[in-house]
């Protein structure tokens, strides 16, 4: 008959009935192995009862039917998969209309775990998760921590977690306020109302044959206020990294960190001046080593640790590397072939005034207009020259707005799931993992009118009618639903 060949599943809930010959359709699966054997089979319904997800369930069903494997969309993607690997099916067979809308989530996975590598969580981590961060969470728990281990914490929190305490807030502005006052003080001793003249005597032969002084402007230092701010500064930035570097909990990954890098180069630049300046100062070019202490101006990238917008959008540009360097590889050869057309353009024609005249040249042109700057100090005069320069300046737009909009969505994409993270709740409710009732082998049926063996069977189900209620060891107290656990493979 028909109705021995079809099966019932009862999913969630939802009960779905198909033929036995669809379920054999894909092999080495859950649903290609039942037998009424299993635990999860309810004899007197006459189905097998599955604890698990009805939605993705059909699709799963429908993937038997059609041989096509689609995803839909009102589940979480790490479901599906849960979901597919409980059913014993590749997640990789999801047809292509869906696999953009199915792998999005992979995407998010991705973006989470760089992220939780930025460190851009603003909450007071406990006293277990700082014990396992600096390795001594055996002595945590055993309660022999020294007075090292406790401090050594808090000392890392205070410099270098700026929103982990009140305190660590006040180190942070401090910290803050040096940075913007050694970058100020950098840049301004520079201007010419903020230098001292040095002055010298000089003696000059006159018409008479008479000698005379005079003075003379031998050059110009910075004042000397500048050197005093500079010192206090330094000192700052000396004592905050030693500490650092001394509470760090892993120290190499701390002398690896880019800024770290930078904020010890920029530090030890200034103490490198100071011995130049006391021992090299009589050299011709002396000057020329003071072009290293522009080393400084990089400690603006400390103000990173301070804010997590600047860390999402350094990330952003690592994330569209590799549009970036498709933005250069064009605009370079955008550059090398309008600079070479409009040498040539600018030939054609009789052109006494002609600005172009080698390619090199042409290069800082082409550089200049397809990057829509246009400083005018070059310009064609021919009219084929003017159409060169017109194809160049719509090449440029076009160039550089071509990877705009993928920075912006790496940006936004970033963003978005920092605030998601930031509004997330941290004490979440626990769910207890429940432990169904094992079934166990079933025994061989004794026969009827049997002897006194009777009443030593096993464990198991009883099959049939001889034994209505023998499902009731596979159910959990208060429900007549047998477990999911399958005993037969």
């Amino acid at each position: 008959m028909d109705s021995e060949n079809r099966v019932v599943l009862n999913v969630g809930g939802i009960r779905h009935e198909t033929y036995k010959a669809t379920l054999k359709k894909i092999p080495a699966t859950r649903l290609s192995r039942l037998t009424e054997a299993l635990a999860n089979y309810d004899p007197i319904l006459n189905e097998y009862f599955f604890d698990r997800h009805p939605g993705v369930f059909a699709q799963v069903l429908n993937y038997y039917r059609t041989g096509k494997l689609h995803y839909p969309t009102d589940v979480c993607g790490p479901l599906f998969e849960e979901e597919l690997e409980y059913w014993g099916l590749d997640s990789n067979q999801v047809e292509p209309c869906c696999w953009m809308t199915y792998t999005a989530h992979r995407d998010t996975q991705e973006t989470l775990a760089v992220l939780d590598r930025l460190d851009l969580d603003t909450d007071k981590p406990s006293e277990e998760e700082l014990a396992r961060k600096f390795g001594f969470e055996d002595d945590y728990f055993s309660g022999n921590l020294s007075w090292w281990q406790k401090l050594k914490p808090k000392l890392w929190s205070l410099f270098d977690e700026p929103y982990s305490s009140q305190a660590a807030k006040v180190i942070g502005v401090i910290s803050v306020f040096f940075i913007c006052v050694s970058i100020l003080s950098f840049c301004l001793k520079t201007h010419p109302d903020m230098r001292v003249p040095v002055i010298e005597n000089v003696t000059v032969q006159t018409a008479e044959n008479t000698t005379a002084w005079t003075l003379d402007k031998k050059a110009t230092n910075a004042h000397e206020a500048f050197f005093y701010i500079e010192c206090v500064c330094n000192t700052w930035f000396t004592f905050e990294i030693l500490i650092r570097l001394i509470a760090s909990p892993n120290k190499f990954m701390f002398l690896k960190a880019s800024v770290n890098m930078i904020d010890f180069i920029a530090t030890l630049s200034f103490y490198v001046d100071i011995l130049l300046q006391k021992f090299a100062s009589h050299l011709e070019n002396a000057d020329i080593l003071e072009f290293f202490s522009i080393i400084r101006i990089m400690r603006l990238f400390k103000l990173t640790r301070h804010s997590s917008g600047l860390k999402i959008l350094i990330q952003t540009f690592r994330a569209s590397a590799k549009e970036l360097t498709l933005l250069v590889f064009f605009l370079v050869l955008g550059i090398v072939i309008f600079a070479s057309l409009v040498y040539y353009a600018e030939r054609i024609q009789a052109n006494p005034h002609n600005d172009f005249n080698s390619i090199p040249l042409g290069l800082w042109w082409a550089l200049v207009t397809m990057t829509t700057v246009g400083y005018g100090d070059m310009a064609p005069k021919t009219y084929v020259g003017m159409f060169v320069g017109a194809l160049c300046a719509l090449a440029g737009v076009l160039t550089i707005a071509l990877p705009v909009p993928v920075i912006v969505s790496n940006f936004a994409m970033y963003y978005s799931h920092t605030q998601a993270r930031a509004k997330l709740p941290k004490k979440r409710r626990r769910v207890l993992p429940v432990e169904h009732v094992r079934v166990g082998p079933i025994a061989p049926q004794p026969k009827r009118g049997g002897g006194p063996n009777d009443m030593n069977r096993g464990p198991g189900p009883k099959m049939g009618n001889d034994a209505p209620n023998s499902t009731t060891n596979g159910t959990s107290k208060g429900s007549d639903r047998p477990s999911n656990k399958i005993t037969g493979f």
